[in-house]
């Protein structure tokens, strides 16, 4: 499990790595043309099983913290549906990947 770390407080968002990774491509590429968004999660039974959103900005920190040494092949159909939820009104969130089994959004 890996973690989504955001801000100077270094606030974490436990994330499987696969995600994550794809996670840090949307993420890096709204970030790099000066884009801001909302970013939203839900939180696992170990979380209060509640549900967050973040405002992602470039002046604030992020960092992509991976639990595994092996970067995965990203799938080129989910990076361009998360795209799509990044730009739209309500922002960034985990979907199931096209075409794989299904992935659970809740962050354990």
């Amino acid at each position: 499990m890996g973690r989504l770390v955001y801000g100077q407080r270094g606030f974490e968002i436990p994330i499987d790595d696969r995600p994550l990774a794809h996670l840090q491509v949307v993420m890096g590429s709204k970030l790099r043309r000066n884009e801001s968004f909302f970013f939203s999660w839900t939180n696992g039974l170990a979380g209060g099983s509640g549900r967050g959103t973040a405002w992602i900005q470039p002046a604030i920190p992020l960092l992509f913290l991976y639990s595994g040494n092996t970067a995965p092949q990203l799938n080129r159909d989910w990076l361009e549906k998360l795209l799509e939820l990044a730009n739209s009104p309500q922002g960034l969130h985990i979907v199931d990947e096209p075409g794989a089994p299904h992935i659970s959004a809740d962050a354990s």
